[in-house]
């Protein structure tokens, strides 16, 4: 999902939003840090496989993913990170790395950090690796029905 399309789909919902670019960048919080947005309020998204399928978990840029806790969260058997040939194929408008929340447009359950929601706005990356967006938790909820799990 490129960032057209990712305001596109915004537009649509009639969400407001606003848009920072920023020079190449690739880790989260180095990310965070060149929007000047704090690492808790930055989205990022770890795709995993629960039990096979994949998922995306959506967690502060500040944190890192417990794969044991969230499999406890989940009741899977096995949560382990995807690797990008799993996944890459399923976001084809989007730079590797740079996957926008919104993973329940490709069929795919959405897990978020009970750490993410008590944020007023979170930003995330818009599918490159030089824009990000930033919106309201409330509506970021509302759109994508995220289940917020311990990550």
């Amino acid at each position: 999902m490129s960032m057209e399309r990712v305001k596109q789909y915004l537009d649509d919902q009639n969400v407001r939003y606003s848009i920072l670019q920023h020079s190449p960048a690739y880790t989260a919080q180095e990310i965070a840090e060149s929007v000047h947005v704090t690492g808790r309020h930055f989205a990022k998204c770890v795709m995993v496989k629960i039990d096979g399928r994949l998922a995306q978990a959506v967690l502060p840029a500040s944190d890192r993913v417990d794969l044991q806790q969230m499999a406890r969260s989940v009741g899977a058997t096995s949560v382990e990170l995807a690797e990008e040939d799993e996944f890459k194929d399923s976001f084809p408008d989007c730079e590797v790395g740079a996957m926008p929340p919104f993973g329940h447009l490709f069929g795919m359950e959405v897990f978020v950090s009970p750490h993410l929601t008590a944020a007023d706005r979170i930003a995330f990356n818009a599918g490159n690796h030089t824009g990000v967006m930033q919106l309201s938790y409330g509506d970021f909820e509302r759109l994508v029905n995220p289940i917020e799990v311990a990550l």
